[in-house]
């Protein structure tokens, strides 16, 4: 049962899906509204935020009640209007999506001149950079900032909490598929009215980003981050799935991934302060979880610790950026998810003011670990049961569909509060010794590229450096039937060989000994699934563009033969053990020719070469 929830766990976190098309894709047939589970009543005290309908610099959100969400041009014209009398703000673009819209980030700070990186860092304030829209259907955290930039400025009632900390917003980041809106878009999520497309103009997820970097509006991001270098990164989404009583859940990676320090602190000191901030105002905040089953929470949960750079939380573990990974949950009504939204960004900034140093701390250690054996991937451990969680669930019963064709499951709307079992990926599935460098030929561009944009330290040789490397031969690889995120993916068992290399001018050699080698080593160890040979950007090294004739290669295999006994005892053990290869005679010259010295030698070597630190004494 272990092994199953854990493979179960791996297709949640590698964004696995089906192939199958639905039939009618294209929209025909009749409107129907989404038909969605009853929400339990809720009046929290943070509806107290929203603006009276004459004030002056209420939010385009507000104005509809907080049912409905701007446009772009709407969200970007009450920001100018914003900065324009907030002098605690200003606008920069960090880039242009590839349909030429801006990226925009708010910069919210007092006591400095100019809204640079350098002058904000020496006030010595902590600084909590929070993105919306990454996924932009899932835009609440747009419409709630926007409440936040005014209350932190023109509206006065948050203004405290710049005295401590400092805030970057990036109120859609997906600004594309902000722009793909439709009152269609997310059939199991509760408003609001009008909302946007998950993916990007080129169809790719952002969410999906973090390690391969294709899109230019990750790089712009990750180019933010390296620049601004925030304390701590929020990045805010709404989840689906099953029902629960949670309004905002949240996770980041455990204690167990690569950023132990930081860990402890979101785990031991934020959230039990945010938590109690959001109870306070009538919110439900709980853990990020998923259902194993969604018709049947009884099966248990995942509880969510992002094992992959691919995700935000997982890249910030991987280069040691704190960061939040939020989920709102999609079934409660769209003000309630906007307003604890808010209170938790604002909960966040007032924790960084009072426990900011600490976080600082952490981060520090994390930057100077450097472990022996680092980490690749996690799983379910499967030698003991998960543990037994009180869960605020939501009552359920069963229900038969005509057009399904079998029963399926209907949340009530009634809370209760059961008892399921929680599944956590904390054994290591797969992991790397950390050599003291990689070595990366100039062919390979894209990769090197790639590293360069993670802000990854590099040395470019300009003259041939000759050493001895271990180079690992790709046994067998596996690709993919099914495109994902525009890559065919693989996946191989490794050998290790040990050679003596050249490697030309250009060549490039990333040391391990850095703040992000732990980075550098889960993009290129090949069995990393988030690694760049994973994403396909080796796959010329797995095909053969040599072959041979049997006229040559059959007299040279009976020489070869006549002339090494052993090599001759090989081949006997070899056609007594595989009935297959004794009944093809192309098959047994290829066993021949693998063993000649006309095979090409790097077919199946993985190009990137480790420099294995010397032994020490």
């Amino acid at each position: 049962m272990f092994r199953a929830l854990a493979l179960a766990f791996a297709s949640l976190l590698l964004g696995v899906t089906s192939a199958v098309s639905p039939v009618g894709a294209s929209g025909a047939g009749p409107v129907v509204e989404r038909i969605l589970p009853p929400p339990p009543p809720w009046d929290g005290a943070s509806r107290s935020l929203i603006a009276a309908a004459d004030d002056p610099w209420i939010t385009p959100s507000e104005l509809s009640g907080l049912t409905a969400s701007p446009t772009y041009d709407e969200t970007m014209s009450y920001l100018r209007r914003l900065a324009e009398a907030a002098p605690e703000i200003e606008l920069v673009s960090i880039g242009t999506s590839p349909e030429g819209r801006e990226i925009w980030l708010a910069i919210v700070a007092t006591g400095v001149e100019a809204f640079t990186p350098e002058a904000l860092h020496a006030q010595g304030k902590p600084v909590l950079l929070a993105q919306a829209g990454i996924h932009s259907g899932e835009i609440d955290g747009k419409d709630a900032g926007l409440m936040l930039l005014r209350d932190l400025t023109v509206g006065g009632s948050q203004k405290d909490l710049l005295e401590h900390a400092s805030f970057l917003f990036v109120p859609i980041f997906n600004v594309d598929g902000h722009e793909r809106a439709s009152r269609w878009n997310r059939i199991n999520q509760r408003g609001p009215e009008v909302m946007g497309w998950r993916t990007t103009s080129r169809n790719l997820n952002l969410n999906r980003d973090y390690a391969k970097v294709d899109t230019p509006e990750m790089r712009h991001m990750i180019q933010a981050l390296r620049t601004w270098q925030p304390d701590l990164y929020v990045d805010l989404h709404v989840t689906d799935g099953v029902d629960y009583q949670y309004d905002i859940t949240w996770g980041s990676s455990g204690e167990q991934s690569h950023s132990p320090a930081i860990a402890r602190w979101l785990q031991g000191v934020m959230r039990p302060f945010v938590s109690e901030a959001l109870e306070a105002k009538g919110h439900v905040p709980g853990p990020l979880i998923f259902a194993i089953d969604n018709q049947d929470i009884s099966n248990g949960l995942f509880e969510w610790s992002a094992s992959t750079p691919r995700f935000s939380d997982g890249y910030g573990a991987a280069r040691h950026l704190p960061t939040v990974l939020v989920e709102n949950h999609s079934l409660k009504p769209y003000d309630q998810r906007v307003l604890g939204t808010y209170h938790f960004l604002a909960s966040t900034l007032r924790l960084l003011g009072e426990h900011g140093a600490a976080l600082r701390e952490a981060t520090a250690a994390d930057r100077a670990r450097r472990p022996d054996s680092v980490p690749l991937a996690w799983t379910v451990p499967q030698d003991r049961p998960p543990t037994m969680r009180a869960l605020r669930a939501i009552r359920s019963e069963r229900a038969i569909s005509p057009a399904m064709g079998d029963s399926y499951v209907v949340w009530t709307g009634e809370p209760q509060t059961i008892e399921v079992p929680i599944f956590e990926p904390v054994t290591v599935s797969a992991s790397a010794t950390r050599p003291a460098a990689y070595w990366i030929p100039p062919a390979w561009t894209e990769v090197i590229e790639r590293l360069e944009a993670h802000g990854i330290e590099l040395e470019t040789v300009t003259e041939a450096r000759e050493l001895d490397v271990e180079l690992y031969r790709l046994e067998d690889p596996k690709l993919d039937p099914q495109p994902l995120e525009g890559h065919a993916r693989v996946t191989t068992s490794v050998r290790a060989e040990n050679h003596r290399a050249i490697f030309p001018p250009g060549s490039v050699r990333v040391s391990t000994d850095q703040p992000l080698g732990t980075l550098a080593i889960i993009l290129l160890e090949p069995a990393s699934p988030d690694s760049f040979f994973q994403w396909g950007f080796f796959l010329e090294v797995l095909q053969r563009t040599e072959y041979f004739d049997a006229y040559v290669m059959a007299p040279t295999a009976d020489a070869m033969l006549a002339a090494d006994e052993a090599l001759a005892a090989d081949f006997e053990k070899a056609l007594a053990a595989d009935p297959t290869l004794a009944a093809n005679p192309q098959a047994r010259l290829m066993w021949f020719y693998a063993r000649s010295p006309y095979i090409d030698s790097r077919w199946r070597l993985y190009p990137v070469a480790r420099e294995l630190a010397p032994p020490t004494s």
